[in-house]
């Protein structure tokens, strides 16, 4: 179980999150100063749904998992780069490109 703080810090960083970008679960918790990604993959599953949750994304570049479809069209909205998109649930975020740099304020207060 993941206390209540955690979750709120993990829904604080998912809601700064340009449109268009993605973090991994792992760089959420990096931004946090934490090595708990599947705490946040949790929090994200219990609570996800009121914060941007398609910007979160596991390192493989897949869609949140069991979401593919819900997702593909704020990727398109937003202008996320995707690739190998065949079918609505078949796709991936082009991590290279849509990934949010460690350079970027949300990580400012981590020593990477």
């Amino acid at each position: 179980m993941v206390s209540e703080e955690f979750a709120e810090q993990v829904l604080t960083v998912v809601r700064r999150i340009p449109s268009g970008r993605v973090m991994t679960y792992g760089d959420v918790a990096l931004a946090l100063g934490s090595q708990a990604p599947r705490a946040v993959g949790r929090v994200m599953a219990l609570f996800g749904h009121a914060v941007p949750w398609w910007r979160v994304v596991p390192a493989s570049g897949l869609p949140p998992q069991g979401h593919a479809r819900l997702a593909l069209p704020h990727y398109r909205d937003e202008g996320t780069p995707l690739r190998h998109v065949t079918a609505p649930d078949e796709y991936r975020i082009a991590l290279s490109a849509a990934r949010l740099p460690y350079t970027h304020e949300i990580y400012a207060e981590v020593a990477l």
